[in-house]
């Protein structure tokens, strides 16, 4: 079972017809660009929906079928003026002039518009009568909607501009196409923030532009092929436009990382005077295995995401793991195919100064070996050191309390947030996105009739609703909905409060007898419920993750220790990336020093994002480690040597790896949108925290403390397929193909930590 995937076989035919490979893949990345051109702008969407009815979206379907029709956006024009009110002649006059205007977007881009002068309703002029609201309902779907805000704004720009009077939009329409361009300018920036910092460290770590330069160019080739998949899956099942950005951050972290450690082992071989069809072989047989390995464990940790029954949750999943699996695939394909037709030339163009400190392929690795010698002359002290240091923020974890920024995401010099401001400061924000209370049953019944008395009257009570109730109902009668504006906006803490509220004790109390069916349904109901379907889906995705990590980690390693030590140093890890976001957005610890907003709540999405992500992750440089730890505990059979020369063979590339990812990561975090803020930064911490003292203190501390017990299988597993790095053994033995018995200077050369035997530093 040791050969069950042979990825050296796969990369050794790719190297001997490079031609053809290479051109299957361009040919690919043809079709893949030509269908992102023509199909992921309908493949993508603003809307959150639920793939499985909660009880908002079930009110929402009977409002849709049986009285509403297709849900309907509203956007709010706030109109103020300093020294008129909306008694002058004057500010009447312009209103209504606004009014006039917006109708001639009727039918196609707006349904209708309400002002105070046709409605002489008090709700929508403020406490001083200086301010006033125009509801306008814009026609079609959300995305419909964003598009042809653009038109409404134009007229009220200009009719602004031409009374002198204040005229602002906000809504979802607005708030969404203001966050969609910010999201794709702050894409944009981290995009070039993330390949020039790369490249730079590339350089430093490979000394050559042509070597540097590969990392990159695999990734793009990933980006465009798994964006171009998005586009397709897209057309049947519409993804959140975030998937986007999702796909670009995680194609430049895991392309340029798997490409690097390919690289870096084909050089590592050639500078052993191997030729280059036996370094693609070994390469292609430990870092490609390495590389497989790990770009599976990614997966399936992202798979979680897609138990979650929302759009969200489920266009971010699917969009990464497209990424990674075309990462893995360029990787294994794509990559030995360039190192094929290049060879020696990998080397070339040798950037002055750099290439002399940059190692040129060796396993140069001072530092590293210093750093191991330490670390196991005392690993229960080493390991109790990294715990205390990192469980002290994963505790603040507990303090972490989730939510939606919403509009308050926005930078505030964007009109929809002033807007959106000013709405909340003269009015209620829960008039863009009122709570929606749906009566299914005969409404024209005495019982139902008094339900509604009752619960109006309750409402009038609580100070977290605001204003009268708007009630409809269907010609049949048998369908009505109470639309209340909550006090607040609809993500928050407060609305959410008010929506329980009416689902646990003012509806049961009212309704009680009545033989209706009393859903609760709007903006702050969906939120509610996906908070709430976050909070369910939790334990479910982590168990799921770290369940299948387990087997996956077992099976590749053959022990039961090493896939248990890792899943514990991966949840220290992440436990200290959650509580660091907590410490600096939701606490403002260092929150101005990293130009970031201190928020009251951590984005719902973000915590079940990040363990799928970044338990991933985090297993890119556990597999690469220890793949090349096993590789050499196979061929000498002692455990401390062979953690030592792991180490040291790959501490240069696996830093270079992290400082790529936390660069890509922290080019996101520079955006101006919260949840990027709050994406990028934890994902970065995290990387880095994995990638230094976990990788650099914990592993090797803990193997030394457990020796042989860390590759330990019962007897009872043994049937497990051997799923081993295929060369390990045939490297030694000269069974590679066309590979020669490495030399004894070459077997001797782990042996020693900073010249010195491993048994007596370690």
């Amino acid at each position: 079972m040791s050969r069950f995937i042979s990825t050296g076989k796969l990369a050794d035919k790719c190297a001997r017809k490079p031609k053809t490979t290479i051109l299957v893949w361009l040919l690919v990345a043809v079709f893949a660009f030509l269908i992102i051109a023509r199909l992921l702008g309908s493949a993508v969407t603003a809307e959150m929906k639920f793939t499985r009815a909660p009880e908002s979206q079930q009110g929402m379907d009977l409002l849709k079928d049986r009285l509403t029709g297709p849900q309907k956006f509203q956007e709010m024009i706030v109109i103020s003026s300093d020294s008129l009110t909306v008694d002058d002649p004057a500010f009447k006059q312009q209103v209504e002039k606004l009014a006039s205007d917006v109708s001639t977007l009727r039918p196609d881009a707006i349904e209708g518009a309400t002002n105070y002068y046709q409605t002489n309703d008090a709700s929508m002029v403020s406490a001083d009568r200086h301010s006033t609201v125009m509801q306008v309902v814009m026609a079609g779907t959300i995305d419909d909607a964003e598009k042809n805000v653009v038109k409404l704004r134009d007229i009220t720009h200009r009719d602004s501009q031409e009374s002198g009077l204040s005229m602002m939009n906000t809504g979802a329409a607005s708030t969404n196409n203001d966050m969609n361009e910010l999201a794709k300018s702050d894409g944009t920036k981290s995009e070039i923030i993330g390949v020039v910092m790369a490249l730079i460290i590339l350089v430093i770590v490979f000394g050559t532009w042509i070597s540097a330069g590969l990392p990159i160019a695999l990734a793009i080739f990933s980006i465009i092929v798994a964006l171009g998949i998005t586009a397709l899956v897209g057309q049947k099942f519409q993804m959140s436009f975030f998937a986007e950005n999702m796909i670009t951050m995680m194609g430049l972290a895991v392309g340029i990382d798997y490409t690097l450690f390919v690289v870096s082992r084909f050089r590592e071989e050639l500078a052993k005077g191997r030729d280059k069809y036996q370094a693609i072989s070994i390469a292609g047989s430990t870092a490609s295995r390495s590389v497989l390995f790990s770009g599976m464990t990614v997966i399936l940790a992202l798979v979680g995401m897609l138990m979650i029954p929302m759009s969200i949750f489920t266009s971010l999943g699917a969009g990464a793991i497209f990424v990674v699996a075309m990462a893995v695939a360029a990787s294994l394909t794509l990559l030995p195919a360039i190192l094929s037709l290049l060879g020696e030339r990998v080397n070339s163009w040798k950037v002055p100064f750099v290439h002399r400190f940059s190692g040129g392929g060796s396993q140069d690795g001072r530092f590293w070996g210093w750093t191991t010698r330490n670390v196991m002359r005392r690993p229960a002290l080493s390991i109790l050191a990294v715990v205390a240091l990192l469980g002290i923020p994963a505790s603040f974890y507990f303090q972490m309390h989730t939510g939606a920024s919403g509009i308050a995401s926005l930078p505030d010099s964007f009109e929809s947030k002033k807007a959106y401001i000013e709405l909340d400061q003269k009015f209620s924000i829960g008039l863009i996105a009122p709570v929606q209370v749906v009566i299914d049953g005969d409404v024209n019944s005495g019982s139902v009739r008094q339900g509604m008395a009752d619960l109006q009257d309750e409402l009038k009570q609580d100070n977290d609703f605001y204003g009268a109730p708007q009630i409809k109902q269907n010609q049949a009668g048998d369908l009505a909905v109470m639309a209340m504006p909550v006090s607040g906006s609809a993500d928050s803490d407060r609305a959410v409060s008010a929506v329980k509220r009416l689902r646990q004790d003012y509806i049961p109390a009212a309704f009680a007898g009545t033989g209706a069916n009393v859903l609760v349904a709007g903006p702050p109901a969906m939120n509610a419920d996906y908070f709430a379907t976050t909070d369910t889906y939790r334990p479910i995705v982590v168990a799921f993750v770290l369940g299948l990590s387990f087997l996956l980690l077992m099976i590749v390693f053959r022990s039961l220790v090493v896939p248990l030590k890792a899943i514990l140093m991966n949840l220290l890890s992440v436990g200290a990336a959650y509580g660091l976001i907590v410490l600096v957005f939701q606490k403002g610890v260092g929150a101005s020093l990293f130009g970031f907003h201190q928020v009251e709540s951590v984005e719902a999405w973000l915590p079940l994002f990040l363990f799928s992500v970044l338990f991933g992750l985090s297993m890119d440089y556990h597999v690469f480690l220890l793949g090349r730890i096993r590789e050499r505990y196979l061929q000498t059979g002692d455990n401390s040597e062979a953690v030592a020369f792991g180490l040291k063979s790959t501490g240069r590339i696996i830093t270079g790896a992290a400082v790529i990812m936390v660069a890509v990561f922290s080019g996101f975090a520079s955006g101006q949108l919260i949840m990027f803020q709050q994406m990028g930064f934890g994902l970065a911490v995290a990387v880095l925290l994995d990638a230094t003292l976990i990788r650099s203190v914990l592993v090797p501390a803990s193997m030394k403390l457990l020796g042989d017990i860390n590759w330990y299988l019962p007897s009872w597993l043994q049937w497990l397929p051997d799923l081993q790095l295929d060369a390990a053994d045939g490297i030694a033995r000269g069974e590679v193909r066309g590979a020669a018995p490495e030399d004894q200077e070459d077997r001797d050369a782990g042996t020693k930590i900073d010249g010195r035997p491993a048994e007596q530093c370690c």
